[in-house]
């Protein structure tokens, strides 16, 4: 399939940036084309044999069809994805922690008195019982979002070929990492993976896959397998693999 991708190079490269005076001369093309047919005698012929022309309509429709559908579809299909940030769980350091009851206290053992200085004693006004809004609060978990390692802007392999939006590269545990895509876009494509590359201008020998971009617009996550060294990571590269393109790549700062 790789001739395959250097066709699409050299169309990305050569001939899309010349799209509008192309479609002109083909739509011209098409127009001399049927000029000729008519006069030629191609579509009355066409009518005298309505089996045969029907049996060549089928099988250039099965060729045609599947082949133009593969291949163009994704310059009109999107998909859209948004997610929240990653986060990394914490105890709030501000929040108080409990502070126990009191012990009870024993109640004093009653004294007897001669029956005749025994006086009522007065009403006394009930304490009431602490509600639950004024007991201590325990210990509450607070999201803290995922400190920030490196990022970089995405920019597309060609103008037909073309990205945006930033790559994060976020960390939400010691050796754990998350790549964050924001704010992103890039041209849809038969076959798109997520790359962590060592060359800060795209694909190489040695880039991390990892898996097939989950989306061509939006704000998503996604994952890193643990244990996976990110140190050597220069870009995020997203790579047409079964045709070996260049997508889109975002350089990492420090």
């Amino acid at each position: 399939m790789r001739i395959l991708g250097d066709i699409e190079r050299a169309f990305a490269s050569s001939l899309y940036p010349l799209r509008l005076p192309l479609a002109v001369l083909a739509i011209a093309v098409v127009v001399v084309l049927t000029v000729v047919a008519w006069r030629r005698g191609w579509f009355a012929a066409a009518r005298r044999h309505p089996a045969r022309t029907a049996v060549a309509a089928i099988a250039a429709l099965i060729l045609v069809v599947p082949a133009g559908w593969y291949f163009a579809s994704p310059l009109v299909i999107r998909t859209e994805l948004r997610e929240a940030a990653p986060v990394v769980g914490a105890i709030d350091p501000a929040a108080p922690a409990a502070t126990p009851a009191p012990a009870a206290t024993p109640a004093p053992s009653a004294t007897p008195v001669p029956a005749a200085s025994v006086t009522p004693p007065a009403a006394s006004t009930p304490t009431p019982a602490p509600s639950a809004a004024q007991a201590s609060p325990s210990p509450t978990t607070t999201p803290v979002p995922a400190p920030v390692v490196r990022t970089g802007e995405f920019s597309g392999a060609d103008e037909f070929h073309f990205g945006r939006g930033r790559a994060i590269l976020l960390e939400t545990g010691p050796g754990s990492h998350v790549l964050r895509f924001e704010g992103f876009s890039v041209r849809n494509g038969p076959d798109l993976y997520v790359y962590l590359s060592p060359d800060p201008a795209g694909f190489a020998d040695g880039a991390i896959e990892l898996g097939r971009l989950r989306a061509t617009d939006g704000d998503f996550n996604t994952a890193i397998p643990d244990g996976v060294d990110v140190s050597g990571t220069r870009s995020v590269v997203i790579w047409c693999k079964e045709f070996a393109v260049l997508f889109a790549v975002a350089p990492l700062g420090g």
